[in-house]
């Protein structure tokens, strides 16, 4: 029976000569799948009232299946993650999830049925799903521990910055696209007819520049030496730091890879009683990061926003005011997820947005409306944005073996997935019942609750490199 290898010192050997400018580049090829999983999972939030207007839909069942099918396609694409991603390595999976962006944005703006709308933006979750999953990932694998947690916070950076480009962009057409193109159509019935299609039509562009640039990066250097590959692994890694760096990175995963070929591997493994506990814990932090209520915010932000007594227009404004204050916050977090540690984010993010959807509970108990409303929510996303949103991403691509890390990841954003699928559906179901003020209430309870698993079953994991990583959990350190 073999040991796990020792732990090394925390800070991997020879990291003083890293090439930063190309690892930040690949990085960011590789966070343009963040970038698109952004732009394409909340432009539905600035379409939903005019392709509700043209599929005619009235029904909150009808509602909540359009808004959220697309989430059906994530939980698919994030369990076959974890297969593609060991089959076919990250780099060809980011191709595959490029190319499904750009088919089904197009198709899905320019369906002409409420089935090929549904069935298009079930294949563009299937892209989101996919995305979710091998971007993180590679950008974990291709970083240095000291920079890990900011360059795979570069990737919910992207996410971000999709997620302001949807919200800007459905300003631009819901507001000004109308007065340009409607011709002899008003503009409700432009955006009814045409806008809500450029609006998801418009993802094509970023995703034929992932699949371009996909092609170019390098593979994972931990995938090609888990493929016997090493001298392919030698090569990216001397691109990275230099031969000192990559003999080192060399010797240090082949060390783990001779131990982990000596256990189970696959799925099976994941229901051993020595991974359990880290299933547990990865599909806990996506399962809170989505019950946290904040994706709310931006896929019904029309409706909170209408609930709350604004305009079209000036709901199409807040809706980019919210993406803005979601960036700023999670340019806040980069900075300090390797200072601070991933832990104290999580536990600040937990009690935070909980304080502010209590108030928010409140404020919709006492029938307030407009600005309280408005800077409540802005206060919950920039909250949510610096510490829940970018974190439990680090930390589910950090806390799994090397071995199943793939498929780890895969289970953990399969279980957010299909969290945020319930989330969003129930959304109206659960206003209808308890009204806004109920379902915050949900929410923040939610986060309570995530506070005292955070602080129980959650270590710290900075400044670690992956195998050191494992090594601890190995240790029960």
């Amino acid at each position: 029976m073999h040991s796990a290898p020792s732990a090394a010192s925390p800070i991997e050997p020879h990291a003083e000569k890293l090439r930063l400018g190309y690892l930040l580049w690949i990085a960011a090829v590789a966070a343009l799948g963040g970038f698109l999983f952004g732009y394409d999972w909340v432009v539905i939030g600035g379409a939903k009232p005019f392709y509700e207007a043209y599929f005619h839909l009235t029904t909150d069942t009808l509602i909540g299946w359009a808004n959220s099918c697309a989430l059906v396609g994530c939980l698919a694409g994030s369990l076959l993650s974890g297969v593609l991603g060991d089959r076919l390595g990250r780099k060809r999976s980011l191709l595959l999830a490029g190319a499904l962006f750009a088919i089904s944005s197009v198709l899905t703006g320019w369906a002409f049925s409420f089935a090929a709308f549904i069935a298009w933006r079930m294949v563009g979750g299937l892209a989101i799903g996919l995305a979710s999953n091998i971007s993180p990932l590679y950008i974990a694998e291709i970083s240095p521990a000291q920079w890990r947690g900011r360059l795979v916070s570069l990737n919910q950076l992207a996410i971000v910055c999709g997620i302001l480009g949807a919200q800007i962009f459905d300003w631009q057409i819901g507001t000004r696209g109308a007065h340009l193109f409607r011709g002899s159509l008003s503009a409700v019935a432009w955006n009814a007819q045409y806008g809500w299609r450029w609006m998801f039509t418009a993802v094509a562009v970023p995703a034929v520049l992932l699949f371009l640039l996909a092609g170019i990066i390098p593979e994972s250097p931990r995938w090609l030496m888990s493929r016997h590959r090493t001298a392919d692994a030698e090569t990216v890694l001397t691109r990275m730091g230099g031969h000192n760096y990559a003999s080192s990175m060399i010797d240090t995963i082949a060390q783990h890879l001779q131990h982990d070929r000596a256990q189970a591997t696959g799925w099976r493994e994941l229901a051993s009683p020595g991974m359990r506990r880290l299933v547990f814990i990865g599909i806990g932090l996506a399962v809170l990061q989505q019950w946290s209520g904040i994706n709310i915010l931006f896929n019904y932000a029309e409706e909170v926003y209408r609930s709350a007594g604004y305009a079209v227009n000036d709901i199409l404004f807040n809706i980019v005011i919210t993406g803005a204050i979601n960036l700023v916050f999670t340019l806040l977090a980069m900075l300090f997820v390797d200072r601070i540690g991933r832990r104290f984010l999580m536990l600040l993010g937990c009690a935070s947005v909980g304080v502010v959807h209590v108030a928010l509970a409140i404020v919709y108990h006492l029938h307030l409306r407009g600005l309280p409303i408005l800077l409540l929510t802005l206060c919950a996303i920039g909250c949510y944005a610096m510490t829940l949103a970018p974190v439990t991403w680090v930390l589910i691509t950090e806390i799994f073996p090397n071995r199943i890390r793939a498929r780890g990841v895969s289970l953990a954003v399969s279980a957010l997935w299909a969290s945020s699928f319930l989330l969003t559906f129930s959304f109206p179901a659960l206003t209808a019942a308890f009204g806004q003020s109920g379902a915050f209430v949900v929410y923040g309870v939610t986060c309570l609750a995530g506070w005292i698993c955070v602080r129980a079953f959650v270590r710290e994991t900075k400044g670690r490199s992956l195998e050191q990583i494992e090594d601890a959990t190995a240790h029960g350190r």
